[in-house]
């Protein structure tokens, strides 16, 4: 039995999603932007789409805008609203853990000149409000924090912060990269109070190639790809309407199931650390698991590296981090201060409405064969 417990990187496409996929690629395969029956009918799908996004998000769907993926959504909130922000203050706050794609625009525009102030969490990977708070300035023109860390699983008080945006009555732009709990964790646009919030469809089993970007109305957002007006002005190219059907078909479903998955796979999580401290005593859990779909542990006798590659030989999928990082250690777990064999040892598990009893079963027997065979 093969045991796929990575779905923090990526996860199955769901059936109906593909199925409304292939029926956009097959009968609706106008181009949205066309005046004629066929651009109509695609026109009519993309809004559709657009809706079922906003509907999850609590949002107008005027406020929301598809691109490529998570990625390219921080991208335009960050680079985009940088460049409407040119004349107001030139300080940026974001954490030390932070997805590359948050990560990498705001080094870029630390290059340009930027002031960034870089947060540190505490020791259960959360960035508290009163460290936001303190290192808010009266300058301070654009905040960057996730909603839940890809790593650890840890949700930031993102609420907190716009309170404390709004107490000082300052006019920074708030935005937070919300792709690890998008119909995964309840949220909404007002719940967060942030003005720009990233999502995205392959990680809530939709498929790959598509994401979006909520913006209220107060924030300016210069366009990154320029050559038609697509997306109202905001991203140039045909949008890739099979991709967003699915993301679309996803969110619909995935929203609505919200409640009763979270709940089962927080069982699920909770069955497989009682396991795992059952069966390995040494066993280390990082974190506080704040969202029930990421379990990250350590075994810190071992490399993590060797652990996946048995895990993965014996048919067990895990990860030691993000897939962005090629392998490379966890910035998250590091800006934690955690000891290094407890970083060098640790593993990411991700859970699915998919995932089952006797997979994580599995995984814990396979684990502990390995911690008895490998080297330490």
């Amino acid at each position: 039995m093969n045991v796929y417990f990575d779905n923090a990187a990526s996860t199955m496409v769901r059936n109906e999603a593909i199925t409304a996929m292939v029926s956009a690629m097959s009968e609706d395969y106008g181009n949205p932007a066309s005046m004629h029956k066929y651009g109509r009918n695609s026109a009519a799908l993309l809004e559709h789409s657009r809706e079922s996004v906003a509907a999850a998000l609590g949002a107008a769907p005027e406020c929301i805008y598809f691109t490529s993926g998570g990625t390219e959504a921080n991208n335009l909130a960050l680079l985009g609203a940088a460049r409407g922000l040119k004349r107001k203050g030139r300080h940026i706050i974001t954490s030390a853990i932070e997805h590359s794609a948050v990560k990498e625009p705001i080094k870029a525009l630390e290059h340009e000149g930027r002031d960034v102030t870089y947060l540190a969490p505490d020791s259960a990977g959360r960035i508290p409000a009163k460290t936001f708070s303190e290192s808010l300035r009266e300058d301070t023109a654009l905040v960057s924090i996730m909603l839940v860390n890809n790593d650890t699983g840890a949700v930031n008080p993102v609420f907190e912060y716009a309170r404390e945006i709004k107490r000082r009555n300052l006019d920074t732009v708030l935005h937070t990269d919300a792709v690890q709990g998008f119909c995964k964790i309840p949220f909404t646009v007002k719940s967060l109070c942030a003005d720009l919030i990233t999502v995205s469809s392959h990680k809530l089993h939709g498929p790959k190639g598509a994401g979006a970007l909520y913006a209220n109305g107060r924030v300016r957002l210069a366009p990154l790809i320029i050559g038609g007006m697509h997306e109202k002005g905001k991203r140039a190219g045909t949008e890739p309407l099979p991709a967003i059907v699915g993301f679309g078909q996803a969110v619909r479903l995935g929203y609505a199931e919200l409640e009763s998955v979270g709940a089962a796979v927080n069982a699920l999580r909770e069955y497989t650390i009682g396991q795992l401290r059952s069966q390995i005593p040494e066993v280390v859990i990082i974190g506080e698991g704040d969202s029930p779909y990421i379990l990250c542990i350590s075994l810190p006798c071992f490399k993590s590296e060797v652990l996946m590659n048995y895990l993965s030989g014996e048919g067990i999928f895990v990860s030691k981090g993000a897939a962005c990082k090629k392998g490379a250690r966890s910035p998250a777990l590091e800006a934690m201060r955690l000891p290094p064999n407890v970083i060098d040892g640790a593993l990411r598990v991700s859970f699915s409405r998919f995932s089952t009893k006797e997979e994580a079963d599995s995984f814990v027997r396979t684990l502990k064969k390995a911690t008895e065979i490998l080297v330490r």
